[in-house]
C-alpha cells in the first residue's frame, strides 16, 4: 500500500479540495473564538449572551461541533468576539 501525505487532516478527510479549504477556515475560526471566549472567564451562558447565542449553541461552539456552523456564521461570531478576520488567497501548491 502506498503512503500518502497530506498538508492537513482536512485534506485527508474531505474528498473535494474546496470542502477541505472550508473546513480548515471553519476550524481556525472556531479555535480563535473559543480561545477568546475562554479568556473572558465567563460562564457559558454569559459568553453566549455576549456573542448573541443561546447557551446550547455556545456549547456546540466550545465542543468543536464544526458541522453545526457555517463559515459566514463563524465570521459573524468572530466579529462579535472582537476579532478581526482577514482572508488570505494564494495559489495552491
Amino acid at each position: 500500500m502506498k503512503k500518502r501525505r497530506f498538508a492537513s487532516v482536512w485534506d485527508a478527510i474531505e474528498a473535494v479540495p474546496s470542502e477541505a479549504a472550508s473546513m480548515k477556515a471553519r476550524a481556525e475560526l472556531m479555535t480563535a473564538i473559543r480561545q477568546t471566549a475562554e479568556k473572558w472567564g465567563l460562564t457559558q451562558a454569559a459568553a453566549a449572551k455576549k456573542l448573541g447565542l443561546t447557551q446550547p449553541r455556545m456549547n456546540d461552539l466550545l465542543r468543536g461541533r464544526i458541522n453545526k456552523f457555517s463559515l459566514d456564521a463563524l465570521i459573524d461570531l468572530a466579529s462579535r468576539a472582537g476579532l478581526a478576520v482577514r482572508l488570505q488567497v494564494r495559489r495552491a501548491a
